[in-house]
């Protein structure tokens, strides 16, 4: 895991909160309690503020970075898929980025909602809460269920119990 100061700020990571080997977390970067960031992500905090909510995941290789004036906020238990990249927008509590999405600047993902994989979220969109959203450019097909939401609640819990478990049992050994 790397943690690095930028510009003399260093990134915070509240109680509880993981980091894992081969992960870069620079500058002005807040982690809530219990969040996550998995192996070869990167979050940049250098141009604007990152936010990640308490018992948030950003999975293996994705990319959270913000422009100047335009800052990154994740929500509470948001999963932010493997190679998802959110690039100054604001993703609402308990939301689901899929796995490769690009979420660009200034786009809001409402609360409870899934971007599907692959889906392209274009600058400035703004979707409701509990939107089903895939696509390029994506779009809204329906609204989620409530079991489709209990889902999105699940997996940001999984994380946080891969976490804890990470943070007690990984052990790195020479090859």
């Amino acid at each position: 895991m790397t943690i690095m100061m930028l510009n003399g700020i260093t990134p915070v990571v509240g109680q509880g909160g993981f980091v894992a080997p081969g992960a870069q977390v620079i500058g002005n970067v807040t982690l809530g309690d219990e969040a996550s960031i998995w192996f070869n992500a990167v979050v940049r905090g250098d141009n604007d503020p990152i936010v990640i909510g308490a018992r948030s995941n950003v999975q293996d290789a994705a990319v959270i970075h913000a422009d100047p004036g335009v800052p990154a906020t994740i929500g509470r238990g948001v999963t932010i898929g493997h190679r998802a990249i959110v690039h100054g927008a604001t993703i609402g509590d308990h939301s689901l980025i899929g796995m490769g999405a690009i979420v660009l600047n200034r786009a809001e993902i409402g609360a409870e909602s899934l971007v599907g994989a692959g889906a392209l979220v274009t600058e400035g969109k703004v979707f409701p809460p509990r939107s089903l959203i895939v696509g390029s450019p994506a779009r809204v097909v329906r609204t989620l269920t409530d079991a489709e939401v209990a889902g999105l609640h699940l997996s940001a819990a999984t994380y946080v119990a891969n976490a804890r478990r990470y943070a007690a049992e990984l052990a790195v050994r020479d090859a």
